[in-house]
């Protein structure tokens, strides 16, 4: 007897259909997600939205910055990691008169930065000034300038099919979620707008600064041989650096800050590190050359002899942090491209 052949077409057409509708139906969940999260807009990026509240929930540098750094209320910004991250916008402002927006991420190089850099002056092309803390990290012979830890670069770079792609995380699903219920209450508690994060308590909590075992943090001598990551005589992100000071608006201040560290842990005079230290100072300066100004503190002055001003060797405390804002202060008040100091050897 020979088999009906629609019975034995059955199974596969039937395969096809169920996994044609599984696609679909995965399309479809896929653009439904999608246009929700374009909607909800998680970290307030700006972009079109249906939950109309500025800011975001108390959360990290890293994924806030997008919505501070878009803020129209600042119209200036400090830039860099937690070796600037104690400069504090509102005395800032207090000052100078400028309203600053505290942009510095904890644990993040020169790439990274000047991302955030350029995410600030694409919201705010006529920035009245920017405050860029530069340390060592800046000083890599790398030409990608890859970042040191995780960064979300998709939040604030200007690539809206990376941005999409960005969208597709099971943290971001997440965020989209909690957003919605933080939008939906009357009176949400919204991440501090201009950015600062004391880090003082954290660092306190873990005991007193003069107790045991603090002392060796901040007298850990750096090596005399020049860190082989290190660049020269080219340093790539001295170029990333004047491209972005060629393109300030002219009103635009500048300053570049080289953070203080503890004299006991800096480099010793006359060894090839010394050496390759200044010359990575002086091309980063050169770098923002007449325009920009510059306050460097990484060099022998009384305050980093004193081990109450710091808890490690470049995590300094709050009266140094002072006198560094005072400096700024003064270089963002100064005639344009006059009294720049000098880097220190």
């Amino acid at each position: 007897m020979r088999a009906d052949p629609s019975v034995a077409e059955t199974p596969p057409v039937a395969w096809r259909r169920f996994a044609v509708t599984l696609v679909a139906a995965a399309a479809l969940l896929l653009a439904g997600y999608l246009a929700l999260a374009l909607a909800v807009d998680p970290y307030d990026t700006g972009r079109p939205r249906l939950l109309a509240r500025d800011g975001v929930r108390p959360q990290g540098p890293r994924t806030a910055t997008a919505s501070r750094g878009r803020d129209p209320a600042f119209t200036a910004a400090i830039v860099g990691n937690s070796h600037i991250q104690l400069v504090a916008p509102a005395r800032l402002r207090a000052a100078t008169g400028i309203p600053f927006v505290q942009l510095s991420v904890p644990g993040t190089g020169p790439g990274e930065q000047l991302l955030v850099a350029g995410y600030f002056l694409r919201h705010h092309p006529h920035a009245r000034a920017l405050v860029l803390g530069i340390d060592s990290a800046w000083c890599t012979g790398d030409p990608a300038l890859p970042p040191l830890k995780p960064f979300p670069s998709w939040l604030l770079a200007d690539d809206a099919l990376g941005y999409l792609r960005g969208l597709l995380r099971i943290r971001v699903a997440a965020e989209v979620v909690n957003r919605i219920g933080w939008a939906s209450r009357k009176a949400p508690r919204r991440a501090v707008p201009d950015g600062y994060w004391d880090y003082e308590p954290d660092y306190l909590a873990l005991g007193a600064p003069d107790g045991p075992g603090w002392e060796g943090f901040r007298t850990r001598r750096a090596p005399d041989d020049p860190d082989p990551n290190s660049g020269g005589p080219a340093f790539p992100a001295a170029e990333r650096l004047r491209a972005l000071a060629r393109g300030l608006d002219p009103a635009t201040r500048l300053v570049v800050v080289f953070p203080p560290v503890h004299a006991p842990a800096q480099d010793r005079a006359g060894t090839p590190r010394a050496a390759a230290s200044a010359a990575c100072r002086a091309a980063l300066a050169a770098a923002v050359a007449p325009r920009g100004r510059v306050v460097d503190w990484s060099g022998d002055r009384p305050e980093t002899h004193d081990p109450a001003l710091f808890f490690d060797a470049t995590h300094y405390r709050q009266p140094l942090a002072r006198r560094l804002e005072a400096d700024i202060a003064a270089a963002l008040s100064g005639p344009r491209g006059e009294g720049a100091e000098a880097p220190r050897p």
